[in-house]
């Protein structure tokens, strides 16, 4: 089957229309036009499919960082409210995420097949420690719901995920089995109660899928191009933790059936793949009609960045999270955000929340090889880096070193100037 772009007779996408194209799947094509509402919130998970969930506190959470990125000065509280209200729901997807309440029913059917390892890692454990499992469970179905820290440890000086007492990692293998879920979070911290409970409440309500194995995973293959808006076919396993990996021969029937878009981007030696519901998007993307206009800070952990070899490639920009590698091996530093202008990944920085003195820090600040500090860079990256700073409750904005060194007097006299 030939490779086209919008048509047969579209020249293939250029690799800045192809960024644009993946830009206005992930909501992050334009700044936001309007005040954020509090709908907005569940509307952009669904529009990413997921939301992944990481604890590290420098500075905002990543999950409310990445809608940040989005929907601007949006509340917080909106994602927990979504989360009580059980119009979203946490499970094992990517990694442990924030997933839509109408698309739940497909990730929980596809987490009985038994295939994520965080599920593999919880059977074992209930093998290990059954009677012990056992009990916790029946003292959530009889007692109601717990939080980990309602059950006391004797080593008070232990910290991490890999030092967690041994209820927390029991609440934690029943949420990966399916028999606990999360109806509420106090101050981040998990809530745990039955799975039958939570899902009762959920909005829409909930009703199990009848979609078999093969239905799916071609239906989380659909999904990830949906979310990436194009993708070669090597990077599309990788957003549901789909496994076999996705190939061009398993997607074929999914282009002959016009579910996807097999297309042609310049100086790519692969086809990508466009879902159905953005063609018109595509039509604009090939006319040059789709314009990245947006600039803003990214999470570590959002979509658009975690697959090292996918932003190597969309945007010639090889990030690495380096919060888990040790401080002598880091290259750039602990919670390194990706600064996104107007569709190019232009830099990076390192950035600390200081709260209680109301100081956002940033620690090194770094453009890429090659990035011109234009006065429009500059101005809309200091732009964006002081909305984050407030939105942070953080205000003042102390600077670190830069590379190059002339960005940190010519951001700081921007500051200055914004106010």
């Amino acid at each position: 089957m030939p490779l086209i772009a919008a048509s047969a007779n579209t020249a293939a996408l250029s690799l800045p229309q192809a960024r644009a194209l993946q830009l206005h799947a992930q909501g992050l094509l334009q700044a936001p036009r309007r005040r954020p509402r509090r709908d907005d919130v569940v509307a952009a998970i669904e529009r990413m499919r997921l939301l992944q969930i990481d604890s590290i506190h420098v500075v905002a959470r990543s999950p409310y960082l990445v809608l940040h990125s989005r929907l601007g000065d949006y509340p917080m509280a909106w994602l927990d409210e979504a989360l009580a209200d059980g119009r979203v729901a946490e499970c094992w997807a990517h990694e442990a995420c924030f997933v839509a309440a109408r698309d739940l029913a497909a990730h929980r059917a596809w987490r009985e097949r038994g295939s994520h390892w965080a599920q593999r890692h919880a059977e074992r454990m209930h093998r290990e420690h059954r009677p012990a499992m056992d009990a916790l469970l029946a003292r959530i179905r009889d007692g109601g719901a717990v939080l980990a820290s309602d059950f006391p440890r004797e080593d008070r000086g232990a910290s991490g995920w890999w030092e967690w007492k041994p209820e927390k990692r029991w609440l934690e293998a029943w949420f990966a089995l399916g028999e606990l879920m999360v109806p509420r979070r106090e101050r981040f911290q998990r809530v745990y109660d039955l799975a039958e409970r939570v899902l009762a409440k959920l909005d829409p309500p909930f009703e199990p899928s009848t979609l078999d194995p093969a239905q799916l995973r071609r239906h989380f293959i659909l999904d990830g191009v949906r979310a990436l808006g194009i993708a070669q076919a090597r990077w599309i396993a990788d957003y549901f933790r789909l496994k076999p990996a996705v190939s061009a021969r398993e997607l074929a029937p999914l282009v002959a059936g016009g579910d996807l878009l097999e297309v042609a981007v310049r100086g790519w030696d692969a086809p990508a793949y466009v879902h159905r519901e953005h063609a018109g998007a595509l039509d604009r993307a090939c006319g040059g009609r789709l314009r990245a206009t947006h600039t803003t800070l990214l999470s570590p952990f959002d979509p658009l960045v975690w697959d090292r070899a996918r932003a190597l490639a969309m945007f010639g920009f090889d990030y690495r999270i380096e919060c888990y590698v040790p401080a002598p091996k880091r290259r750039y530093g602990y919670y390194v955000l990706p600064i996104l202008h107007r569709g190019a990944l232009v830099g990076r920085l390192d950035a600390k929340a200081h709260r209680a003195e109301g100081v956002f820090e940033i620690k090194a600040l770094y453009l890429e090889d090659g990035v011109d500090a234009s006065p429009r860079l500059l101005e809309e990256a200091a732009a964006a880096i002081a909305r984050t700073a407030r939105w942070h409750g953080t205000p003042r904005v102390r600077l670190g070193r830069c590379r190059p060194a002339a960005l940190a007097p010519a951001l700081r006299r921007l500051w200055r100037a914004q106010g």
